[in-house]
């Protein structure tokens, strides 16, 4: 079940939206705009036989453009206020970055009360719907195939971090919104939540986005925004990558529900091995997903101080740095937010199995949506419970 949202804005005008919405991207440069015409062309009028996912806040259509370019057709609705902010940050951030490791934004429509979203179109869809959504892939995760994975959303996210000016923070680093091309090349999508932040401000409060399960503790409770962020969400996927199984599942025996605080509890007793993938076979180099895993950890660490930057945890992926140099402490685990208040809303689930992936998502072409709260430097948290976010 979604997390419900925080907070609903207040019904505005159509036409005057969409009026202040042409203006604020009249500015943006290197945004290719598409007819509407065009790419209901592409979409073969946006038809259910192209439709290739839900996102938080519409479909998205696969199309043939007239140049012959498949793409992504991502149609956000119309009545929603949530849906246009996060339009315009998404054309805002990405629109004049490219780098191999993100998902490319080649255009968008704004035509009338039209607004979508077109990039590029990766065959292999998301790691939420193919690695942790087991029976809906025929991909094969070998070791080799998840350790580039997880070198290519670092890469990433280190030129978010590291390259780009004013740096980004992504917001939402979760298994939904990470692609794969016909190479099985992975690349960060959804820039909806993305923030760009100063080099001299150390962070920034806002209101609190993301997937419950991915969320830093110093963001989640206190609002508060830096690089750390992003980096400890990368944590809990690289977690996921190396076990096959998503972060979540209280399907699960109690010990085994929350995979960071499984995962801390084999390395005090020095047998992370036993956490690795058993799809894999055993094919696979026990110290390097040991140290993955390790790195994992380091990401994950309660204090944002002790985790390493982005470029370092590639460097430490590439074994260019050793992390058992390093002293792990223990992570900011999950168990740490069941002080906020909870609100549960029992929905009926069907059964799943160790590898259900069971977080909410907003990407580009997941099924669910994310949750936000008000903007606040001391946000008042409203959880779902855990155990009703399974779709």
């Amino acid at each position: 079940m979604p997390c419900l949202p925080f907070f609903r804005s207040k019904k505005l005008d159509p036409a005057k939206r969409f009026g202040e919405l042409e203006e604020e991207l009249s500015g943006v440069q290197g945004v290719k705009v598409y007819s509407y015409k065009e790419l209901k062309i592409a979409t073969d009028d946006f038809s259910e036989a192209n439709k290739i996912g839900e996102g938080g806040f519409g479909p998205v259509f696969k199309g043939k453009l007239k140049n012959g370019d498949v793409v992504a057709i991502k149609v956000l609705s119309a009545k929603s206020a949530q849906g246009t902010r996060e339009f315009l940050t998404e054309i805002k951030v990405i629109a004049d970055i490219e780098h191999e490791n993100l998902v490319k934004l080649c255009g968008c429509c704004i035509e009338g009360t039209q607004r979508i979203l077109v990039y590029e179109y990766l065959e292999n869809n998301s790691l939420a719907q193919t690695l942790l959504g087991r029976g809906h892939s025929n991909l094969q995760f070998s070791w080799r195939t998840r350790s580039r994975i997880c070198v290519d959303v670092a890469r990433g996210l280190a030129f978010l971090h590291d390259e780009v000016k004013p740096y980004i923070v992504h917001r939402d680093i979760k298994a939904g919104n990470i692609l794969l091309d016909r190479h099985m090349t992975a690349k960060i999508s959804d820039f909806g939540l993305a923030k760009l932040i100063p080099d001299n401000m150390t962070h920034v409060s806002t209101r609190v986005a993301g997937t419950i399960g991915y969320l830093a503790p110093e963001y989640a409770i206190r609002g508060q925004l830096t690089r750390k962020a992003d980096i400890y969400s990368f944590g809990v996927l690289l977690m996921e990558i190396v076990c096959g199984r998503c972060n979540t599942n209280t399907r699960l025996p109690v010990e085994d529900q929350y995979l960071l605080e499984k995962t801390w509890d084999h390395y005090e007793k020095k047998n992370l091995f036993e956490l690795v993938d058993v799809f894999l076979n055993g094919d696979f180099d026990a110290e390097d997903a040991c140290n993955f895993l390790k790195i994992g950890l380091l990401c994950t660490q309660d204090s944002p101080k002790l985790r390493p930057t982005m470029s370092t945890v590639v460097k430490m992926l590439k074994g260019e740095l050793n992390c058992n140099d390093r002293t792990i402490s223990k992570p900011g685990l999950i168990s740490d937010f069941m002080d906020l208040k909870i609100k549960s809303a029992p929905k009926p689930a069907p059964a799943m199995n160790k590898n259900s992936h069971s977080n909410t998502s907003s990407g580009l072409y997941s099924n669910d949506t994310t949750f936000t709260s008000k903007d606040s430097t001391q946000p008042t948290m409203t959880f779902t419970e855990i155990s009703d976010r399974s779709n």
